[in-house]
């Protein structure tokens, strides 16, 4: 063993092979390690019993189940109505976005009239404003329309839904165009001299071929919706209404009464619908962000 040691060290391109293998190791298990430990770090927080930050450690001396038990089971709290509300809001926004966006891209991508460079430039600049500048103005806006529709004003579903779909057309709009655009448009002639209209085109040919890119952008509005914390908290203030990115917020804004273990067992729980999504559309996710690059 001695001798096939010495080998080893004598032998320049072994010793170069070896190296170049160690420091990929090395990259992955600090890549892994980095990735990981904010979930491992809450993991730690939601079953220590203590449920302070000050003696928080990575293996907590009183390791439980109470936090969980209290978030569950909590009458103040209602943590079930707050999970639902915020996939039964991210999953209606996700699936109307997904459908207006995916008109204007195929009307973007396959029809030609007076305005459509100006309009689609139009369209993206209004996304580079963040939501935040315009968040007084949506407040009016749906506070208007609630006079009208009550359904779709202050304090429900409905409006913040409307807020939501006026924030992500843009952006997918654009990604969404991108990959129409790499479809062959010998398909929407062939077609037509076969006597297809243009909404059978759509449907029937061009609307299964850009699946991936509709899990994509389903995916993206369902992550962004769900994890929203600035519309949701200006638009909804009734506890019965409010998303789950809020409601953990009343677990620790109390300055008196931080329950930290309990808002980290919720952060976890809270987490489950977004994993099941991703992992249910993972082999849409790559197809559907490349092949809208090939044309633009």
């Amino acid at each position: 063993m001695f001798s096939a040691v010495t080998d080893f060290l004598q032998n320049p391109m072994a010793r170069a092979k070896w190296g170049s293998y160690a420091g990929r190791m090395l990259v992955i298990v600090l890549a892994f390690g980095f990735a990981y430990f904010p979930l491992v770090w809450i993991a730690s927080a939601s079953l220590d019993e203590t449920g302070t930050l000050n003696t928080q450690k990575l293996i907590p001396s009183q390791l439980g189940l109470e936090n969980y038990k209290a978030l569950l089971d909590s009458d103040i709290h209602p943590f079930a109505t707050w999970m639902w509300n915020s996939i039964k809001v991210a999953s209606i926004a996700s699936i109307l976005s997904v459908m207006v966006s995916a008109f204007g891209a195929y009307a973007f991508s396959r029809f030609r009239f007076t305005g459509r460079r100006n309009l689609m430039l139009t369209v993206f600049l209004v996304q580079v404003f963040p939501n935040s500048l315009t968040i007084v103005a949506t407040y009016l806006l749906v506070q208007s329309i609630g006079k009208h529709i009550s359904w779709m004003g202050l304090n429900t579903h409905g409006g913040l839904i409307l807020v939501y779909l006026g924030g992500a057309l843009g952006i997918n709009t654009w990604l969404m165009k991108g990959f129409f655009d790499s479809i062959p448009r010998d398909l929407d002639e062939s077609a037509k001299i076969d006597g297809a209209s243009d909404w059978l085109i759509f449907w029937r040919i061009i609307f299964p071929l850009v699946r991936p890119v509709l899990a994509v952008v389903g995916i993206l509005t369902f992550i962004g919706v769900y994890g929203d914390v600035i519309i949701s908290l200006t638009l909804l203030k009734d506890k019965d209404v409010q998303t789950l990115a809020i409601g953990l917020r009343r677990f620790i804004s109390d300055d008196f009464d931080q329950e930290w273990g309990v808002f980290s067992a919720g952060a976890l729980i809270g987490a489950i619908p977004i994993v099941v999504v991703i992992l249910s559309f993972q082999r849409f996710l790559v197809s559907g962000l490349t092949e809208g690059a090939v044309k633009g």
